[in-house]
């Protein structure tokens, strides 16, 4: 999972239509960049709708090189809470066995920690957490163990 990197507030847009600022755009090449060597390439990324989560999202698609087959939008993932998030990863098909969903905070915190065997009191924009699970099937999701957690802060 990854939270989608720093956006800014200096438009007059909507929540779900504001952008990436600088910070967000250069956070989102260093930890797609950084990620992408570390980790296999998941079989699908599922983004929020919202731009500033598309955009994020962008980055690791364009860095693993995934086709647009590989890559969808879910607006279920526009949520802040993580009951959405769930119901998105409960629902994932059992044929797909590494997904990254990109998100929103407090959801993404939440599940990571719930998810995740790795504490964290905040998921920082851009930050990314893989955890595995040994399910045979999407919903039986219940805990995991965190494989691999990286935030840009880690890398400069």
């Amino acid at each position: 999972m990854c939270r989608h990197a720093k956006s800014s507030w200096k438009h007059d847009v909507t929540d779900h239509q504001r952008p990436l600022k600088g910070r967000g755009k250069r956070d989102g090449v260093l930890m797609s960049a950084h990620v992408t060597k570390k980790m296999p390439a998941p079989e699908l990324i599922i983004s929020s709708g919202a731009v500033r989560a598309l955009s994020t999202a962008q980055y690791f698609k364009d860095a693993w090189k995934l086709s647009d087959e590989q890559f969808i939008a879910n607006n279920d993932l526009y949520d802040f809470s993580g009951q959405e998030v769930m119901k998105v990863i409960k629902k994932l098909d059992d044929d797909k066995d590494r997904v990254l969903i990109v998100g929103h905070n407090h959801a993404f915190t939440s599940i990571a920690n719930m998810l995740g065997s790795e504490f964290m009191d905040n998921l920082p924009t851009c930050g990314f957490v893989a955890i595995e699970f040994d399910v045979a099937s999407w919903k039986e999701v219940i805990r995991g163990k965190t494989v691999e957690r990286v935030f840009p802060r880690d890398l400069k």
